[in-house]
């Protein structure tokens, strides 16, 4: 079954066809010019063969002479006949004024008379004429032969249409020659940079071609992931705007190369390997990214595609998700702990010490209620409060205290909308984590707790040492200040510029990820983080974040 319509024909083909058209059109229009020109310069070339035969010829004293004679033909035939066969025209005819022929290339035309015109020459002129004559159609000049004064004769020479075309012929077989093999060159040119062109448009025609743009241009900018296309040189050929906002790229991108963006090292050099990256984590400025790189094999430059995911929400939620499970695990330790409490209670009133059992229960009460009081009474703000109760929930079970600041307040409303609180989250919940871990080693030697029954932590045997985390939480001077100060080792002048980067970190491999969420959202709410010495002894993080207006920027001090 045949279709009604063909596919259209691919854009190479297409271009095969117009080319293979053109090239065919040329060569025909340049060997008809070529034959045309060729023609008219054969012509001329005739006549000015004929006109200086004709002109010598009636210029000669011997024809003059033979003219006077009673019998001319009996001289001029012989020289008229060597003339032409000399020159190689087609006849040479001497007349007497009348027309009468004197010579002629067939003898037994001799006698009679000239067929064509004479009366210019008889007037004294030389001209040209194409007339038809006993040897058929013939390109002829006419001219007299003068005595003195007087017209005594004529003489006619001409060369035939047919030798002139013959002589154009067989210039025409090598001009056609030539343009078959101009035609056979070009044909195969057109062929090989179509086939070039059909390889990298994959056959397929311009208004499939047009569509694919259509489509790709749409997706480019539809699409939520970033998308990133590196060319050989590692220069920027294409970037989405995702990939544009979440590596912070100004519009003018394209065409730049990697190490010209201003991005961070670690990330400028996943970008630049050529090795294939799959998902890992990058910091930048203000979000966490996720970035798979593969190369490009193959074609006439090898480049890198690069896929950009955003994972700053599902990190900050991932350490909300942290600090939720050990606050539920610090709660599930102190029911543990209360129902060891509530037994010895039970036990004092069946032993009859009603009194030691109330001043016990009365004892574990003010302690458990004072930070409470505290927190909700210096920190209006229920998500600071919480994360604080949680933290010091935390911190207790790992022989850690944590106690608020006396100059701590932060009314109800003082923070305003802009003021996001998963960020105050990973801000205060990574600085309280790498303090309470600092002041558990100093205390203990150790880091990690060890774990007993129900899953509870319990701490790890305390030393002298008291573990104190102090957390101090505050509005002043337009600004939200939040200081986390531990009684750890601290950390030495060399480290100073390097914990807010990505791995920096104390506790083996899989950690260094706390204080890069700190500084980068800090910088996000255009605030600024300076790193300090404790009064104890260890490190002291101070955060302001602006309450009005941004104006970002880090700071780091040495300790």
């Amino acid at each position: 079954m045949r279709l009604s319509r063909t596919l259209p024909r691919s854009l190479a083909g297409q271009l095969f066809a117009m080319q293979a058209l053109l090239v065919a059109a040329v060569v025909a229009g340049c060997a008809f010019f070529a034959y045309a020109s060729g023609r008219s310069q054969a012509e001329d070339t005739a006549a000015r063969q004929v006109r200086a035969a004709a002109l010598a010829m009636a210029e000669s004293p011997s024809v003059r002479e033979a003219i006077r004679t009673p019998d001319p033909s009996a001289v001029l035939q012989p020289y008229a006949e060597r003339v032409r066969e000399e020159t190689g025209i087609a006849f040479v005819t001497i007349m007497n004024p009348a027309g009468v022929r004197w010579t002629h290339p067939d003898p037994t035309q001799i006698g009679r008379s000239f067929i064509g015109h004479t009366d210019r020459a008889l007037l004294g002129e030389t001209f040209e004429e194409t007339y038809a004559g006993t040897l058929g159609p013939s390109i002829r000049v006419v001219t007299p032969v003068r005595d003195g004064d007087r017209i005594v004769g004529l003489v006619s020479a001409g060369i035939t249409v047919e030798r002139v075309s013959t002589q154009v012929r067989e210039q025409l077989g090598a001009l056609g020659t030539a343009a078959g093999a101009a035609l056979a060159l070009g044909a195969l040119g057109t062929y090989v940079i179509n086939a070039r062109l059909r390889r990298h448009t994959h056959g397929m025609n311009a208004r499939e071609l047009s569509r694919m743009h259509t489509y790709h241009e749409a997706t480019l900018h539809a699409v939520r992931e970033g998308l990133l296309m590196l060319d050989g040189q590692r220069r920027v050929a294409l970037i989405n705007d995702a990939g544009r906002e979440l590596l912070g790229l100004a519009p003018g991108s394209v065409g730049r190369r990697v190490d010209e963006l201003a991005l961070p090292a670690p990330l400028t050099g996943a970008l630049l390997a050529s090795e294939p990256r799959v998902d890992e984590v990058h910091l930048t400025a203000d979000r966490v990214i996720v970035v798979n790189t593969s190369p490009v094999v193959g074609g006439e430059r090898r480049g890198t595609v690069v896929t950009l995911r955003d994972h700053t929400e599902l990190q900050a939620l991932s350490g909300e998700l942290d600090s939720e499970r050990g606050f539920t695990q610090a709660l599930r330790s102190q029911a543990h702990e209360a129902a060891n409490r509530l037994h010895t209670v039970v036990s004092l009133i069946e032993l009859g010490r009603v009194e030691e059992a109330v001043d016990f229960a009365t004892a574990e009460l003010e302690l458990a209620q004072e930070l409470t009081d505290r927190v909700v009474g210096a920190v209006a703000e229920p998500v600071l409060a919480a994360l604080l109760l949680g933290k010091a929930a935390q911190a207790n079970e790992r022989g850690v205290e944590l106690v608020l600041g006396e100059d701590s307040l932060i009314d109800d409303g003082a923070l305003p909308p802009s003021a996001a609180p998963r960020d105050l989250v990973t801000i205060l919940g990574n600085l309280i984590d790498n303090a309470v871990d600092a002041a558990s080693e100093a205390a203990t030697g150790t880091g990690a707790p060890t774990a007993t029954g129900e899953g509870a932590a319990v701490p790890a045997q305390r030393t002298a040492t008291r573990a104190l985390v102090t957390v101090t939480a505050r509005t002043e001077d337009g600004e939200l200040l939040l200081r986390v100060a531990d009684t750890g080792a601290g950390i030495g002048p060399d480290d100073a510029d390097e914990v807010f980067r990505r791995g920096w970190t104390t506790h083996g491999t899989g950690r260094g990820l706390g204080l890069a969420l700190v500084r980068q959202a800090v910088h996000r709410n255009g605030g600024t983080v300076t790193l300090g010495r404790a009064p104890g002894g260890g490190a002291e993080f101070t955060v302001r974040l602006p309450l009005t207006g941004r104006t970002a920027g880090t700071e780091v001090a040495a300790p």
